[in-house]
């Protein structure tokens, strides 16, 4: 029986983890099944999921995200920063902007380097979208008069997708919320027919914006890119805060901008190579 081995690089964007593999050189039939399998800790590598770095017939390059369930998601902010890093320093690309092909739409990438290394990189997420009633299902497509009710708690949430849907949590006190029981009764709230990210969110006394997440799909991550830009774009939207905030993680911190020049919302960050190995397909 013939055994096919893939080559792979696990990588990490504030310690959102992710399985990288090169879409030119392989060609990965069930990537959902893939995605299931190698991101179990115990029994494969260990990750939050799969992505495939694939090539484009409109962009640079195309990325396909594969959530640690299986599920297909259609835009990662942590993971486009990666491959930024992953295409320039392995040699796939010279230049320093490119552009990225997702299911939320072609996205920009601006990367900072430094000796040849990719220290951070600015990513332009385009536009948010603050109302959406096939993904919020009120009348109006937001959450402006509705609570949230979870485990005998109520919650105001402000509606943000960024191609992937969130809602956003404002609280004073972080340690006060069980996250690890609350995420999975709101990621399946009727509210929302396509699931949910969900953030809680803390404004700390300097102005930043303390943040814990719950992924669609992932469960409790140390990160999330898209998640960063929802809150970024919350605070301001609610009077919090302003065009520009610094959003705290448990993995790091990123730079978050809704330019209202343009109305698109940026997002600064690194992205870090962990190692490279081989497994079966």
């Amino acid at each position: 029986m013939e055994i096919n081995l893939i080559k792979f690089t696990k990588m990490h964007g504030l310690g959102n983890d992710y399985i990288y593999v090169n879409a030119f050189d392989y060609d990965i039939q069930d990537p959902s099944a893939a995605s299931v399998a190698w991101s179990r800790y115990h029994t494969g590598i260990g990750s939050d999921g799969l992505v495939l770095i694939c090539p484009s017939q409109v962009a640079d390059f195309r990325m396909r995200m594969f959530n640690a369930d299986g599920s297909e998601g259609k835009m990662c902010g942590n993971a486009s920063r990666c491959i930024a890093k992953y295409v320039y320093e392995r040699g796939l690309t010279t230049k320093t902007e490119i552009t990225l092909e997702t299911l939320s739409g072609i996205k920009k990438l601006q990367l900072h380097v430094d000796g040849g290394v990719v220290r951070s990189v600015t990513v332009d997420m385009g536009e948010p979208l603050l109302q959406s009633t096939q993904q919020v299902a009120t009348p109006s497509g937001d959450l402006a008069d509705v609570k949230i009710s979870a485990l005998g708690q109520e919650f105001e949430g402000k509606f943000v997708s960024m191609g992937n849907p969130h809602v956003v949590i404002f609280i004073p006190d972080m340690d006060a919320i069980e996250l690890e029981k609350l995420g999975p009764v709101i990621e399946n709230h009727p509210l929302f027919p396509e699931r949910i990210n969900t953030e809680f969110v803390q404004i700390l006394p300097d102005g930043s914006l303390r943040m814990r997440v719950w992924e669609r799909g992932s469960g409790i991550t140390m990160a999330c890119g898209t998640g960063a830009c929802a809150t970024g774009v919350a605070a301001f939207a609610t009077g919090r805060c302003g065009e520009r905030n610094l959003v705290r993680m448990q993995g790091g911190d990123l730079e978050i901008e809704w330019r209202q020049a343009d109305g698109h919302v940026y997002m600064t960050g690194p992205a870090e190579f962990v190692f490279d190995g081989i497994i079966k397909l």
